[in-house]
């Protein structure tokens, strides 16, 4: 059954082909229809690799035997996958209302499901040759969404995605290069740069020039996560995508330079050879920075979707922190707040992309009254707001118990001090520029009208019964509360995987 490996690949990719061939003869409905059908599939492909289990795939070699096209799935390929699947087909459903005004809407689907089958295919790699290429894959195939506008500031924030996105990977396949020549020569599954829990480095490799070569390939890995000083694309390219687009880069495309800094560090290097390095102080001081000054800067900013960009920026550095502090507890929180973070960033865009859909209102300070009229929209809104400054009992308590934990577990006084006082702090800073925005929602005095630049017809009052905008809101922000409550089953399979990565170093 090793095939059935490709189909969450080859699913959305076929449907994005299909739809180019025969979309002059589809009307908007058919479409949607056709999306709809080739995201669940791609879903239910991804639910029937987990349920199979441990297995690989090997294809045709890349110029030797060596460098093999490779899937495997396993626990962490599962999680990411599973994430990126569900995430997707709500957002999906969403775009549907969303796009619904917009003559490009067919292009938007086609990239759309073309991109699912990129970050799936990212997923679901099984060395870092695979890996590579679906990375600079999904890079190609999200390009449009970026530009999609067509406006002269999407083509500006396009091509600064393309531009720190080719930057960031060229760093990263420098570091294959090296990392092929350090590589213990033991036959493996995935050829010579095949994944194995704890590392694949040959005994005894000397601290020459390996560690300045790691340090940037994860710092150009990090360019996708939004990790300081390579952050600049994040709040360029999310205020001019449609708002399902700015959702998926947000809460799952930032999440692929997450995975492939973990493949690096736990499955390529081993985190035993970097232990008490100085590419993890590095790092982490990097990741740290990030988080106060993405949440320094969204507490500053005034329109929403950028005050959202530069909130990713801080958050997905929560998991990188986690990453980087080598320590179960704090990779557990790392998996943990990844998993929360693209549930609470994709309802957030969501949100916002619902109140510019209905009244054209874009800015923070324009949303005064909004939650009188639009009041489920906005309870959601306040859902995420909550679980992402980490209120108990929803979600984000959770992951960032875990990261402070581990941080405190390590061996180097500084940091285990430092994060969580740099976690408090960015908690307060997320509060004062989510949750302010609720209460002027439903305590504001001015209230929300029609006004040119909705996306809805401007004639009609401002209302949300459109069930393609409001389901996916009510799903993500149960999913908030519930994971909450109840993380232990979650946190148990997280744990399960990771033990054989900490096994194996011992």
């Amino acid at each position: 059954m090793e095939w059935i490996l490709l189909l969450p690949v080859l699913i959305p990719i076929a449907g994005g082909c299909y739809l180019t061939i025969f979309r002059k003869r589809f009307s908007k409905r058919a479409v949607r229809t056709c999306t709809f059908c080739f995201a669940l599939a791609a879903g239910l492909s991804v639910l029937a690799v987990i349920l199979q289990g441990d297995c690989s795939l090997t294809l045709f070699p890349l110029i030797s035997d060596n460098f093999p096209i490779y899937f495997r799935t396993d626990g962490m390929a599962g999680l990411f996958a599973a994430v990126t699947a569900v995430m997707w087909l709500l957002s999906s459903w969403f775009s549907f209302a969303y796009m619904n005004h917009q003559e490009n809407e067919t292009r938007y689907q086609i990239f759309s499901l073309l991109s699912l089958g990129a970050v799936l295919g990212v997923c679901l790699s099984g060395n870092l040759v695979t890996t590579y290429l679906f990375y600079e894959l999904m890079t190609l195939m999200t390009f449009p969404l970026v530009l999609h506008e067509q406006t002269k500031e999407a083509v500006s924030a396009g091509m600064t995605y393309l531009f720190y996105s080719i930057a960031g990977a060229f760093l990263g396949l420098c570091g294959i290069f090296f990392l092929c020549r350090y590589a213990d020569t033991t036959e493996r599954a995935g050829g010579l740069l095949g994944y194995v829990p704890g590392g694949f480095l040959a005994e005894g490799t000397g601290y020459d020039v390996l560690p300045v070569v790691l340090f940037l390939m994860l710092l150009g890995l990090a360019c996708k996560a939004g990790m300081f000083p390579l952050h600049g694309w994040l709040p360029k390219a999310h205020p001019v995508a449609p708002a399902p687009a700015s959702a998926l880069l947000s809460g799952n495309i930032t999440k692929m330079g997450l995975l492939f800094s973990i493949r690096v560090i736990y499955y390529a290097a081993g985190p035993k050879y970097l232990s008490g390095t100085w590419v993890m102080d590095a790092l982490l001081t990097l990741s740290l920075i990030t988080v106060f000054l993405g949440s320094m800067l969204a507490y500053r900013e005034k329109v929403m979707k950028k005050r959202l960009a530069y909130s990713t920026v801080s958050q997905v550095s929560y998991c990188l922190t986690g990453v980087y502090l080598l320590r179960e507890t704090a990779l557990t929180g790392a998996l943990l707040h990844m998993v929360f973070h693209s549930i609470v960033k994709n309802l957030l865009f969501l949100s916002v992309g619902a109140v510019i859909y209905v009244t054209g209102k874009t800015r923070a300070d324009e949303l005064k009254g909004i939650g009188k009229k639009m009041p489920v929209t906005m309870r959601c809104f306040t859902v995420a707001g909550l679980a992402l400054v980490g209120i108990p009992p929803l979600c984000g308590f959770v992951s960032k118990f875990y990261l402070a934990t581990g941080a405190l577990e390590t061996d180097k006084p500084v940091f285990s001090y430092l994060v969580p006082v740099v976690l408090l702090v960015s908690a307060l800073l997320t509060a004062g520029y989510l949750l302010t925005v609720s209460a002027d929602a439903f305590f504001g005095k001015n209230g929300a009208a029609d006004t040119p630049g909705a996306v809805a017809d401007v004639h009609e009052p401002v209302t949300e019964k459109n069930v393609f905008l409001l389901a996916p809101l009510v799903i993500l922000a149960v999913a908030a509360v519930v994971f909450g409550i109840v993380p232990n089953p979650l946190t148990n399979l997280i744990r399960d995987f990771l033990e054989e990565i900490f096994t194996s170093v011992m």
